[in-house]
């Protein structure tokens, strides 16, 4: 596979040095494009000229049956046209043969939101957690008072410097994917955890490796997205018959809850970071949905 892994490798730097991607852009592009060439190999090909469109057919359908999820599929797809357009548009191959690839269309269905009086009781649980004045019982309500206020993404999230945060106007400066930043307003709740935090809380944990980090561990690094899944799986166990969601699950139910109470998909857009409209319109479709739920249950002709 050397012949297909020395472009893998030359695609990666483009990625890095060109284009400016994210460590985790790059490990995803790399991990999809070492899967097809894996595929390839087993079917004889040892070069990407030599690949036509039949060859990434059978990849998909290689990974359909083996129970891959759309979205795997998709994204990987995507990703090879992106590796196949940069290989012709550089001379390693003569035709891209994904142009014609189809893969499924992603899924429009959430894994699942919190209903708003499972969210008020998952930080109702954060708030009475914290009031034994521990430092990161402090800083698990301030996360999740954040988390649910502004829709941020965990990687922002633990990405925030003390800086990125204005507490007399109630904001925090994100920097999201591709490296584009926003500021993102949150509310009277989690402006009081996050005084608490950075009062009461953040001054017992800093050491001399806590730098700027807004939220820290108890040895006083920076908090990692692993931690933060932890607290919020730890936390939901308390409430009764909530979903079991990550930080991401606070995420699509700050925006579902945000477009039910009458919000702007284009300012929700904006909140969220999301490049494209479409993206947001899927928490669209998950009120739609429950409204609908609410309709059968409750109308007697429904």
């Amino acid at each position: 596979m050397s012949d297909l892994a020395d472009l893998i490798e030359a695609f990666e730097r483009h990625l890095r040095s060109e284009r400016n991607r994210s460590a985790h852009t790059q490990r995803a592009y790399v991990g999809d494009l070492r899967h097809l060439a894996t595929h390839l190999t087993g079917a004889g090909i040892g070069a990407w000229r030599d690949v036509r469109l039949a060859d990434l057919r059978s990849w998909l359908a290689a990974m359909s049956e083996s129970g891959a999820a759309r979205s795997t599929i998709a994204r990987r797809s995507a990703a090879a046209r992106t590796f196949f357009r940069w290989a012709l548009r550089t001379g390693h191959v003569d035709t891209d043969p994904s142009l014609r690839l189809l893969a499924p269309r992603r899924s429009k269905h959430l894994p699942g939101v919190l209903r708003q009086r499972e969210a008020t009781a998952l930080l109702d649980v954060a708030t009475v957690a914290s009031d034994d004045a521990d430092p990161v019982h402090l800083r698990n309500r301030a996360m999740l008072e954040l988390l649910y206020a502004s829709g941020i993404r965990v990687s922002e999230l633990v990405g925030l410097d003390v800086d990125d945060l204005d507490r007399d106007q109630r904001t925090v400066r994100v920097t999201g994917k591709g490296d584009k930043q926003r500021t993102v307003p949150f509310g009277v709740p989690a402006a009081e955890a996050i005084e608490a935090w950075l009062v009461r809380g953040r001054p017992q944990l800093v050491t001399g490796e806590s730098q700027a980090a807004v939220f820290l561990g108890r040895r006083g690094r920076r908090v990692d997205p692993r931690q933060v899944r932890e607290v919020v799986h730890q936390l939901l166990a308390h409430v009764p018959d909530a979903p079991d969601l990550g930080p991401h699950g606070l995420r699509h139910s700050a925006a579902t809850h945000l477009l039910e109470g009458g919000a702007d998909l284009r300012m929700v857009q904006e909140l969220l970071g999301h490049a494209s409209l479409s993206t947001t319109q899927i928490y669209t479709h998950v009120s739609t949905e429950r409204l609908r739920r609410s309709f059968q249950q409750a109308h007697p002709r429904a």
